[in-house]
């Protein structure tokens, strides 16, 4: 068997099919899928949780928050990879919107800064998720693909492997776009000082 061949065959899941019946109007098939993948997602769900301040979610509620955004998508599922990837952009979404929250209750500090490559695994509190957000934010209004990258590769904690099937791009993209976003990010948030959160430096990605 060819590596592409054993690639596809180990996609030929539970998971994908059930993806595949969800996609194609089987309204229950998300039910069904919930009990395969919710280990896997509370997994997901502990690396991105805030771990410092007032914890207002547990992995198990992110979870769930995130299965209820999961039902009103209409995405066209390419499998296992792509539903994890996609669960996770969903629970930083959710964190970040949760941190957001909390620092609009205490105003009064700058934000601190977190170095992109501290993002995989960091302990996240609410200033330096919501910098960091903001960051991604301005990086996607330049460059989409390479803010996708990033948030597969460092949030989502995806291979480059993975991430290139996921986005459908070679391997040497992915690595190109990586180290371009890392040096962009570093530079717009050493300037954030200076900068609203939605302003660019101005810097070409």
């Amino acid at each position: 068997m060819t590596a592409t061949s054993a690639e596809a065959a180990a996609e030929a899941t539970p998971v994908t099919r059930l993806l595949l019946e969800w996609r194609a109007g089987d309204a229950e098939a998300l039910n069904r899928l919930m009990p395969l993948v919710f280990e896997d997602l509370r997994t997901v769900a502990r690396r991105r949780m805030v771990s410092e301040g007032p914890v207002t979610l547990q992995p198990t509620a992110l979870v769930h928050e995130a299965y209820l955004r999961l039902v009103g998508l209409d995405i066209k599922w390419q499998g296992r990879v792509h539903f994890f990837a996609i669960a996770a952009s969903l629970m930083r979404r959710i964190l970040v919107d949760e941190a957001r929250r909390r620092q609009a209750k205490k105003r009064g500090g700058g934000e601190s800064k977190l170095p992109l490559e501290e993002a995989d695994g960091a302990v996240e509190t609410a200033p330096e998720l919501v910098a960091l957000d903001d960051a991604l934010q301005d990086l996607e209004r330049m460059d989409a693909r390479k803010a996708r990258v990033v948030e597969l590769y460092f949030f989502a904690g995806l291979t480059i492997k993975e991430t290139a099937r996921a986005l459908e791009i070679g391997h040497s993209t992915v690595e190109r776009d990586l180290k371009m976003a890392r040096a962009w990010i570093a530079r717009h948030m050493q300037s954030s000082g200076d900068q609203g959160p939605g302003e660019s430096d101005g810097t070409d990605v």
